[in-house]
């Protein structure tokens, strides 16, 4: 890849409208073979982008989903107890047989590093899991290799592209931060929305997509427990383009109505009632 403009041209080409710090992050994440943090608020966009990096590079994804909890029977590996007490019973197999490759479940760490061809792995919401699940991690985003007391140290045969996502619930260790690049990814500017707006949905009215794009923008301004992301502002559109409608000032009820698309709690759908609506598709020039 020869470039960032070019990383840029064929992320928008999977329709991913990533600005130019993003794509160089993207960029030299994959020429130097380093891990990327991406951190942001929820919902602007950031699993996507390993999709999008995935689809780029013609390569499978493989996701890990982070939660409170995780340790590393459920993310790098853990040994098939069940098949291996088939397999005492039936065969009589010794106990050293019984931790080789064949009683192996390889969960999304140990996949990724299996692979012939680089997969993109996908550690989504990092932050989510406990300081001690990122020490798990540190031996592989340094040398991409993980240890297994039964059978040794297990190499990558193809250095997966690393795409970490925080949404900022705790702080990140400095060890694990120094082994990444960094980018932050923040809501888009209206007119970046609104070229994700019409590369995802090409059909819709312009006049609609500008009310949408002009609301969505406002709304997140707005003191709100839940501002609405990139998702939910594409859901909206689709809503309402079900709906027929083209124009918002023309059909406020529907309007009103598929708020539930964008608005997920009460307190925020409480605080856009329809005078409120009114108002913001109003200032659409």
């Amino acid at each position: 890849m020869s470039d960032y403009h070019d990383m840029q041209a064929r992320l928008a080409a999977t329709g991913y409208m990533a600005g130019e710090s993003l794509a160089m992050a993207l960029h030299l994440a994959i020429a130097l073979g380093r891990p990327l943090l991406l951190e942001g608020p929820a919902g602007v966009g950031k699993t996507e982008i390993a999709k999008a990096l995935a689809q780029v590079q013609d390569a499978r994804l493989i996701r890990l989903q982070c939660y409170e909890g995780l340790d590393a029977s459920h993310a790098i590996y853990e040994w098939n107890y069940q098949r291996q007490l088939l397999a005492i019973r039936a065969d009589g197999v010794r106990e050293e047989a019984l931790f080789s490759e064949k009683y192996l479940l390889r969960r999304p760490l140990l996949e990724a590093i299996s692979q012939e061809a680089p997969p993109v792995l996908l550690i989504d919401e990092i932050d989510r899991a406990d300081e001690e699940f990122e020490a798990y991690l540190l031996e592989i985003l340094s040398d991409f290799q993980i240890t297994i007391p039964e059978l040794g140290t297990i190499s990558a045969r193809a250095r997966p592209h690393v795409i970490l996502t925080a949404n900022g619930t705790r702080d990140l260790s400095d060890a694990l931060r120094r082994r990444c690049l960094y980018a932050y990814v923040d809501y888009p500017d209206k007119a970046a929305e609104l070229a994700i707006l019409k590369a995802r949905a090409p059909e819709l009215e312009p006049r609609l997509a500008a009310q949408i794009v002009t609301v969505v923008q406002a709304l997140r301004r707005e003191d709100l427990e839940k501002k609405p992301g990139v998702a939910e502002m594409l859901d909206w559109a689709a809503a309402l383009a079900g709906l027929g409608v083209n124009d918002m000032a023309q059909a406020p009820q529907a309007v009103q109505a598929t708020l539930v698309t964008l608005l997920k709690t009460a307190a925020d759908q409480g605080a856009a009632p329809p005078e409120v609506i009114a108002r913001l598709i109003g200032k659409v020039a």
